[in-house]
């Protein structure tokens, strides 16, 4: 498949858009150091990606309104909106978040806000069930794993890292949360231990999209966050499982079709993408274990490369994703060696 790679010039529907085209709707001019350029790709008639302000968006848009996968930045959300508005006028209803990350849920407050919520949706008692003045819905809904809103708020006593106003207001604690808007069945889908505790994938069924945030990262090795219950063995699993869900463009393999996988960063994958992806990671995970069972320590395991080969496309020296640290992570997680 030709990759579908954000301002190569070879989609015709990728369309540059500056924060400061409307500033009635975002109030920002280029001066400011937080209006930036986003580009928008048309994936389906209904999906659309939106990438440049944190992490790829992903969305769905009908006569239901707007269903957004991840937020992107704090400094990203007004860009975010001014693109949204540029595809379709329709209130936003959703904010869905892959993960806690920064990058995903820092516009969630701004995003969310700018909607408003489906009738009957909102989970009362939720912090931000009273950012509205008066009767009648508030703003849009935001979605996501149990985890995640842990991770927003705090423990008692401590600051929380993110506003009360950007918390998910939505929340289910493993397996899978289905929702049907703008005429196709979303499934939400929890990916144990993989990035983290708290990932989800997003799959649009009548699009054939998913959205699958740091699960795959096409310009970095997997971020495994170990700190927050991520595990290389969960990564695997989680790409496998994207691989069993994804369908190929085959028999006819000379077409672009077939199901389309945003990441979190990077270009639009199929299929057979994300299978290079996975293998890539199985890989370098043997080689690291086979080693780990010979008896040697994580200094001696880094110091004979076990990226080699991969490491010019997907590494870096420093950093999250970095070779080191998905090294480090792969050795860490690693399930003991039967004595």
């Amino acid at each position: 498949m030709r990759r579908l790679l954000v301002g190569a010039g070879l989609i015709p529907a990728v369309v540059a858009i500056t924060a400061a085209q409307d500033t009635r709707q975002v109030g920002r001019t280029l001066s400011d150091p937080q209006a930036q350029d986003v580009e928008v790709l048309q994936l389906r008639p209904a999906v659309h990606m939106i990438a440049g302000a944190g992490a790829n968006v992903t969305v769905q848009v009908g006569d239901d309104g707007v269903v957004v996968v991840d937020a992107g930045s704090t400094g990203g959300a007004n860009a975010i909106l001014t693109a949204i508005r540029k595809i379709t006028s329709a209130p936003i209803r959703y904010v869905i978040n892959t993960s806690a990350d920064a990058d995903h849920v820092g516009g969630n407050e701004t995003i969310a806000k700018a909607g408003v919520t489906l009738l009957g949706t909102r989970v009362t008692g939720l912090p931000n069930s009273s950012n509205f003045n008066g009767p009648g819905p508030g703003p849009a809904s935001v979605l996501a794993m149990e985890q995640v809103l842990a991770r927003m708020s705090a423990p008692t006593g401590q600051a929380a890292p993110f506003p009360v106003a950007g918390w998910p207001t939505e929340t289910f604690p493993t397996g899978q949360k289905n929702m049907f808007l703008n005429g196709e069945g979303i499934e939400i889908i929890h990916q144990p231990a993989a990035h983290s505790d708290g990932d989800a994938v997003v799959f649009f069924r009548r699009s054939d999209v998913i959205a699958v945030g740091d699960v795959v990262d096409t310009t970095r090795f997997p971020v495994i966050d170990v700190s927050r219950g991520g595990s290389i063995q969960g990564e695997i699993d989680a790409l496998n499982r994207l691989v069993n869900l994804a369908i190929p463009s085959v028999p006819i393999i000379t077409r672009e079709e077939g199901t389309l996988v945003v990441p979190a960063h990077g270009h639009v994958c199929d299929q057979f993408d994300v299978v290079a992806y996975r293998d890539m990671v199985t890989i370098i995970r043997d080689r690291v274990r086979d080693m780990k069972a010979s008896g040697k320590t994580l200094d001696q395991i880094t110091a004979a490369a076990p990226a080699k080969g991969y490491a010019g496309r997907y590494g870096s020296g420093s950093g999250a994703g970095s070779t080191n640290s998905f090294i480090d992570a792969i050795y860490r997680t690693l399930p003991q060696a039967k004595s």
